[in-house]
């Protein structure tokens, strides 16, 4: 799917369209959004093709307002008579719903005045054949790693186009392309007496943007025979190194603490807590929503309010919360144009490598998976099954699995010690990995 200019204009039309029919109806205030999207997915298994997959989607989400009333519809039919139907229907639905304080749209003074160039759109035109033999390529290196490789669980290659317009009757109008190339690998190390999984995945907006494809089959194979013969340890307190890809979790959880949502309904364990350490001084996260080709740049949030480079966190002290149209509204605040959620969360490393953040832990775990969902949010309390590997002396010495990590999140991110730059790419939480002084780490030895 290319994205043409008629293309864009047609959403433009089909928006401007539901919203002149929503105030028809006597609606106070009215905002849609219509998205179409298309991608293909090929899998491929033990050097076969498995799989071709094409999607194409449509949507268009309306809401209306009757004051603090709500009318909310989705369809995928963009006929007119289609639209003018959901108009209909959402506003029957607003004029029998509850009034909620937090209903209605941004502040004009809130929305998005001007566009910025975010290189977040690449249109995708590479054959079906060559994404074929490109996924069986990063099996077959996978396979050929170590014989100890011997099953597969399939490469998948997809890629994805898609284009939206957002506008509200505020008279704001805005939208962008965007699109996602995706490349996994997952494959089975088996040396007759068990067997160990791993999987890795790139993903980017342009295809030239992906980590190599034999890398990746490399990688993946490497970590799968390294998890063989795991060993038990002592139950004790330990420092502990949370991976790269799994360091994002203990991001997402703070954001998710500093969220409107969880604030207004008083579930979480960060309340009130603007201008307050709330974590390590090595802990400093830069909200960068303008980062070229980031995995969540925009210039305006879902409800059309524009976005904003901040310091969230500065060297352990919060600075700011997460704050949608509708929560701000809940709390008295006002919108820190995060509807939809954070915008490319950059943490700052602390100028070190992964190989001498294994040093200065000295001994302690390496954590590479989690399990569960282990933490209260109103507590901090934080508990998760785990797997790994245990450091001595700054070495890994054998894989670790079935144990339990576990400590409260507010001294958890207060014992940050140290964070490397092997900066994770596929989420929209850019960390390394994460050394933390101490945390209880539970075995059945």
């Amino acid at each position: 799917m290319k994205i043409t200019r008629q293309k864009n204009q047609n959403l433009i039309d089909l928006a401007s369209f539901a919203l002149e029919k929503a105030q028809a109806n006597g609606a106070t205030e009215a905002e849609v959004e219509v998205s179409i999207a298309q991608g293909k997915s090929i899998t491929v298994r033990l050097s076969e093709l498995e799989t071709i997959e094409v999607n194409n989607d449509k949507s268009l989400t309306l809401s209306v307002y009757f004051g603090k009333k709500r009318g909310l519809v989705t369809s995928s039919d963009f006929s007119l008579k289609a639209i003018e139907d959901c108009v209909l229907s959402a506003c029957q639905i607003a004029k029998y719903t509850q009034e909620d304080k937090g209903y209605g749209l941004a502040d004009k003074k809130l929305l998005a005045n001007e566009s910025h160039e975010l290189e977040v759109y690449f249109p995708f035109d590479l054959t079906e054949r060559f994404m074929i033999d490109h996924a069986l390529a990063t099996e077959a290196e996978a396979l050929q790693f170590n014989a100890k490789i011997k099953n597969s669980e399939g490469v998948q290659f997809s890629n994805s186009e898609a284009n939206f317009i957002y506008a509200n009757s505020h008279d704001f109008i805005g939208g962008f392309p965007s699109s996602r190339v995706t490349l996994s690998c997952s494959v089975i190390a088996n040396d007759d007496e068990q067997m160990q999984r791993d999987s890795i995945y790139t993903t980017a907006r342009n295809f030239s943007d992906l980590k190599n494809h034999l890398d990746l089959g490399k990688e993946t194979a490497q970590r799968a025979v390294s998890k063989l013969h795991p060993k038990k340890i002592k139950t004790g307190r330990y420092p502990v190194i949370f991976e790269a890809p799994i360091a994002t979790s203990l991001i997402a959880t703070l954001v998710s603490a500093v969220s409107g949502g969880n604030l207004y309904r008083q579930n979480s364990f960060l309340l009130n807590a603007i201008g307050k350490v709330i974590a390590s001084p090595q802990l400093t996260i830069i909200e960068n929503p303008f980062l070229k080709r980031g995995n969540a740049s925009t210039y305006f949030d879902d409800d059309g309010v524009k976005v904003k480079e901040r310091v969230v966190v500065d060297q352990g002290i919060l600075n700011g919360y997460f704050l949608s149209t509708y929560t701000a509204n809940k709390l008295n605040l006002v919108s820190t144009g995060n509807a939809g959620g954070a915008h490319n969360l950059l943490i700052k490393s602390s100028n070190i490598n992964f190989k001498d953040l294994l040093i200065k832990m000295g001994t302690g775990l390496l954590v590479t998976d989690i399990l569960g969902h282990g933490t209260n949010m109103v507590t901090g309390d934080y508990s998760r099954g785990a797997s790994g590997f245990w450091v001595e002396n700054g070495k890994i010495v054998h894989p670790v699995e079935e144990i339990t990590i576990a400590g409260n999140l507010k001294d958890i991110y207060k014992n940050i010690r140290l964070i490397a730059n092997d900066t994770y790419q596929n989420s929209s939480k850019y960390t390394g990995s994460i050394l933390v002084d101490e945390l209880t780490v539970g075995s059945n030895n």
